[in-house]
Order: C-alpha cells, then sequence, then structure tokens
C-alpha cells in the first residue's frame, strides 16, 4: 500500500535536515518510524529545503517556502485568498506519488484545498479545530488585549509586523472559514476523542469517522515517575505556548492563591520564556495578582529536557481554556504522574476524574490551586491516580495496535471507494 502524508511537520524528516532541535511533531515522528514498516511511506511538508530525499524507510517531498518579505506580506495581509496558493506543488506530488491514499494531518492548514481536486481517497486527522478555538479563544483573556505588540529588532519584518495575538486571532478567523466550507466536503474523518467525533458529525456531516490514537515519543514508555516523599517543597510542571488561550493567566492566578495561604511550591513552565507576548500580557492584565514568588519559565525543552523535567516534579497541571487531545497530558499521564486537568475538549475521553486524575473546571484558579493543594497534602492519592493513569495511557498509546489500526483504516477507506467505483 503507498500511503501520502500532508503534514505540517517533517515527521523524521527534520532529522535528515539537521533540524534536530525541533520539538513539535513529536508524536507523527513516532508514527512515522512505526508506519513505515507496514506501507510504503511517503510525507509532504514544508520546508526551505526543496529536494526530493528518502530516509529510513519514508520518502520525503518537500514543498518550498517562499521566505521573502514580498511572500510574508502577502501571506500575511491576504492569507484568506491565498488558501490554494500552492495548489499546483500538492497535486504535482500526488501526480509523482501516485498513492492508494492521502492523509491529511491537521484541519487548519492549507491542503485541505486538494480534496475536490483528485479522485484519490482521502482522510484527515483532526488535530484541534480553529471553528471551536475561535468560539473559545477569549475565555481567559479580554479581546483588548490583542493589541499589545512585541517587536523584534533582529529582522525587518519584526520591526515592520510586530506580533500580537490579533494577527494570529485575525488569520484565525480566516484559517476558520476555510476549514469549515472544506470539511463539509470530507468523506473519511480520524479522530481520538468523543469531542472531535460529535464536533465531526456537525461539521463534516455525510463523513465517517475511523479511531486514530496516537503514538508518544519513545523515551516516555519506558520510564516511570516516583513520588518525592522528602521533599519540603512541591514541584508543579506545566507544558505550555504562547498562546492566547492556552490559560497562563489561571496558572498565575492559581499559584498567587497559593503563595497568598502560605503553600511553599514551585512552579515550573516549559514551553515559554519571562520575554513572551502572553506573560507580558499576564502581568499586565493580572497586576498586582501576578505571583512574585515561585514561578520558574524552563523555555523550550528537548524531548530529554522535558522528561526530566517531569520525572523531577510532583504534579502535572494542564490549564488550557479548550483541547482535543493533549500531547503534554499525554506523555505526564503514561509516566504515571499525578495529573490535575481543566475539563476541556477532549480531555473527557483521557482522564476519568477521581479515578486517573482530578478535573476542574476551566478558567477556575481557585479549584485549580485546591487541587494542587489536596495532591500535596495526600501524596498516596496522587500516586494511585498517577498509577491508574499509567495503566490506562500504556494501553491507549500502545504502537503496535495504533499503527496495525491506522493501516486497517487505510484499506477499509480504499475497498469503500473500489466497491463505490463501477470502474475499478
Amino acid at each position: 500500500m503507498k500511503v501520502l502524508w500532508f503534514s505540517n511537520t517533517p515527521a523524521n524528516g527534520d532529522t535528515y535536515l539537521n533540524l534536530e532541535l525541533r520539538e513539535t511533531g513529536g508524536w507523527l515522528k513516532s508514527l512515522d518510524c512505526v508506519i513505515q514498516t507496514k506501507v510504503e511511506l511517503h510525507v509532504a511538508f514544508y520546508s526551505s529545503n526543496s529536494e526530493n530525499f528518502k530516509y529510513k524507510n519514508t520518502f520525503y517531498h518537500p514543498i518550498k517556502i517562499n521566505n521573502s518579505l514580498i511572500a510574508k506580506i502577502i501571506r500575511t495581509i491576504f492569507r484568506r485568498f491565498t488558501e490554494d496558493f500552492d495548489l499546483n506543488e500538492y497535486l504535482a506530488i500526488i501526480r509523482l506519488v501516485n498513492p492508494d491514499i492521502i492523509h491529511i494531518h491537521g484541519t487548519e492548514g492549507p491542503f485541505l484545498c486538494i480534496l475536490r481536486k483528485t479522485n484519490i481517497p482521502i482522510v484527515i486527522s483532526i488535530q484541534g479545530n480553529l471553528t471551536v478555538i475561535t468560539h473559545k479563544y477569549f475565555d481567559g483573556l479580554e479581546k483588548e488585549y490583542l493589541n499589545i505588540k512585541k517587536f523584534n529588532f533582529n529582522s525587518i519584518s519584526g520591526i515592520l509586523f510586530p506580533y500580537s495575538f490579533k494577527r494570529g486571532y485575525l488569520r484565525f478567523i480566516q484559517r476558520q472559514i476555510i476549514e469549515e466550507r472544506n470539511l463539509r466536503d470530507a468523506k473519511y474523518i480520524m479522530g481520538r476523542t468523543r469531542w472531535d467525533f460529535r464536533i465531526s458529525r456537525i461539521l463534516a456531516p455525510a463523513s465517517s469517522y475511523f479511531l486514530e490514537d496516537r503514538i508518544l515519543r519513545s523515551s516516555f514508555y519506558c520510564n516511570v515517575w516516583k513520588p518525592h516523599n522528602c521533599r519540603h517543597i512541591s514541584i508543579i510542571h506545566t507544558t505550555i505556548g504562547n498562546i492566547f488561550y492556552k490559560g497562563f493567566e489561571t496558572l498565575c492566578l492559581a499559584l498567587f492563591e497559593l503563595n497568598r495561604i502560605g503553600f511553599c511550591c514551585e512552579w515550573r513552565v516549559a514551553g515559554i520564556s519571562e520575554d513572551d507576548l502572553i506573560v507580558k500580557i499576564t502581568k499586565r492584565k493580572l497586576g498586582r495578582n501576578y505571583p512574585v514568588h515561585g514561578l520558574k519559565f524552563l523555555g523550550k525543552l528537548n524531548e530529554k529536557e522535558l522528561l526530566s523535567a517531569l520525572i523531577y516534579a510532583d504534579m502535572y497541571v494542564m490549564t488550557s481554556h479548550i483541547e482535543n487531545n493533549v500531547n503534554s497530558l499525554c506523555e505526564a499521564m503514561i509516566i504515571g504522574m499525578p495529573c490535575i486537568s481543566t475539563f476541556v475538549g477532549g480531555v473527557g475521553s483521557l482522564i476519568i476524574d477521581e479515578e486517573e486524575g482530578v478535573l476542574i473546571q476551566s478558567g477556575d484558579p481557585w479549584a485549580m490551586s485546591g487541587a494542587i493543594l489536596e495532591l500535596s497534602m495526600d501524596k498516596h492519592k496522587g500516586y494511585r491516580l498517577g498509577l491508574n493513569a499509567r495503566i490506562k495511557a500504556l494501553i491507549r498509546h500502545d504502537k503496535e495496535r495504533i499503527s496495525t489500526s491506522i493501516v486497517d483504516n487505510y484499506s477499509k477507506i480504499i475497498q469503500i471507494e473500489n466497491s463505490s467505483d463501477p470502474n475499478k
């Protein structure tokens, strides 16, 4: 079977291209490693490199991205008109590979424009969903904070076009329109949670749905968290992005409340630095309620560094206002950490409250800080929840089961297409 992926990341092609420090899409790299032994796998992705190459058993097809100033201006200002800007490139790769099936990872990118341009069956994986994200965008921070800017004085474009969340939000709105229109034409959807199943029944009503769990990064399967019983201070870990709706303001308010009652803790935040825009905005919003003590920024961590940070911590806390399947939460679960999470999106498919972790309402810093206090005072409960979480996660993220299931899904879709086409 010949399979063509369209992906926002290069999967394992980043190693060949010497992009080892890139830490996005780790789950896709893991899937690439396993599934390339079962099918002839081709991966199309955006890159500054334009030469096709083979690495291990996978074939990679870079799509040359134009990073000139003029191209950036066009993409920034006229994005809604450039949905099919590289359509001919996509179709050329399809003709070259001539796959049995095409798998598009994510609904938020431009790749869905091929839906009406080829007769080859296409299945789309739901990662997040822009329709729901834009609806929940302001659950934590008000719209007025979109206009706060951050200049990058190291580049001309960074000076001419300072970054603000307003730019990103407007881009979300534009891409949401495209996403909704394209999903109406989707015939086959892959997802992982009851949440993405339900929204796909509305946004892609004519589609068939297939289950597709994720393979996590390898080191998380073979390492196990252990409680730190002799520690006199609680170490809390959160992995977050420099993103408006990830709940950093809730994190800060929860830490402020813990400081106020004299609870000794250090909240370590991976993925952002103190000079990131989300920190600047949160400081402005919270004012005197921004925590003075206990907040430590770890910045962006690679796989080994992140695993070490999780093993060192006493618990993991997920703070987002909307998510589907949260990779960082799944990684904390599979090593057996006590986990606290906001009950949003697909999280209910990951954790059963009070059995495998603690679920709280989104945007509630008092419940969040109370849950942290609870697990800190009752370490036996945290350990029990972590053990249950690991048992569940090892089954959910089993590499062989997932890869076999996805290939079976490919076969079923191809069979459906063949049976509906009288010429085949």
